[in-house]
């Protein structure tokens, strides 16, 4: 069992048992209450975070305490702005737990602030404002004008060109992306956003002379000088500027055939005339029927047409009559000389 061995004759606080023994206050939150209790009656206009760092409670330890203490009651606080702009912070601590209207009780009215029309001007007296030399402008937007202004003003038009500009930003951003990629095949080639941004004005150059991007980026890999590459930016200029390819040769215009004079046939015949391909006399279509009458008059004639029911009936003949005679007819040939 304990007991008080020696009671404090001086200097001391009566601590409620309720503080004491309370479930939900901190250590912390307890003895900052109990240090508060115990001050003098001078030292109560100091703040309470002024109070709490003397005992060692600083930062988020006497940020949780407040938090609890104002929780439960027995820290009360209030933020009202001074006749000069400045806000002012006024607290209460109990040693019994408060509600608002009782703290408002114990706190009695707020401090009457001045209004401002009786503090003093900072500088000179009111006055109307002057702006010299100015008068209004009648507004005529409601009257109507029978004619038209003599001179216009000017107004900005759309762009001209919004398709070439466009076409521009498309092959510096192609630009760009060239430059930028060669870092993945050589290291030292590693160039900066903005450095890449003002190359491609030079390499745009390249691919408006009509090569791609693959071209580009071969020619810019290409033989690799012997001592390495201290800038990139500076061999990557001088590259652009100096390896520029010359501008296509404009194609040249397709060659037409020459076209051949007319001469006059040499078949017999009437006299025609006709546009010869060659070193040819006749024309096509007399061409054409000289060999076809040369191919067809040596050729033997056919033998007579022997309609097809006559020689299904011929057949069944035969086979009816295998002693006898066929009765096809045998096509008698000339023979050709």
């Amino acid at each position: 069992m304990l007991r008080h061995a020696i009671a404090p004759s001086q200097r001391f606080t009566k601590a409620s048992h309720d503080v004491v023994r309370h479930q939900r206050l901190s250590s912390d939150a307890k003895i900052l209450l109990l240090y508060v209790q115990g001050l003098p009656e001078d030292t109560s206009c100091k703040p309470l975070s002024e109070l709490a760092k003397k005992l060692g409670i600083k930062g988020r330890a006497y940020q949780k305490a407040k938090e609890q203490l104002v929780a439960h009651g027995y820290v009360h606080e209030w933020r009202t702005q001074g006749g000069r702009g400045r806000w002012i912070t006024e607290q209460l601590v109990a040693n019994t737990p408060l509600t608002n209207e009782q703290a408002e009780h114990l706190r009695g009215a707020p401090p009457a602030t001045p209004p401002p029309s009786t503090q003093i001007p900072t500088v000179g007296e009111p006055a109307a404002r002057t702006v010299g030399g100015y008068e209004p402008v009648e507004d005529h937007s409601d009257k109507t004008t029978p004619h038209p202004p003599s001179e216009a003003e000017p107004t900005a038009g759309p762009d001209p060109e919004p398709t070439a500009r466009s076409a521009d930003a498309l092959q510096l951003a192609r630009a760009e992306r060239v430059l930028l990629s060669l870092r993945h095949t050589r290291r030292e080639l590693h160039l900066g956003l903005r450095e890449a941004r003002a190359l491609a004005v030079e390499a745009v150059k390249w691919l408006e002379r009509g090569l791609s991007e693959s071209d580009l980026r071969q020619a810019l890999l290409a033989e690799r000088p012997e001592g390495g590459v201290r800038s990139a930016f500076g061999f990557l200029r001088y590259r652009l500027i100096q390896k520029l390819p010359a501008h296509p040769a404009p194609p040249s215009p397709p060659q037409l055939p020459a076209v051949a004079d007319l001469v006059v046939c040499s078949s017999p015949g009437e006299e025609h005339v006709f546009r010869p391909l060659g070193d040819e006399t006749e024309c096509a279509p007399c061409r054409q029927s000289a060999a076809h009458a040369t191919f067809y008059g040596a050729r033997a004639p056919e033998p007579d047409h022997i309609p097809w029911r006559e020689r299904f009936a011929e057949i069944e003949v035969n086979q009816s009559h295998p002693g006898g005679q066929s009765r096809t007819r045998t096509p008698e040939l000339k023979k050709v000389r």
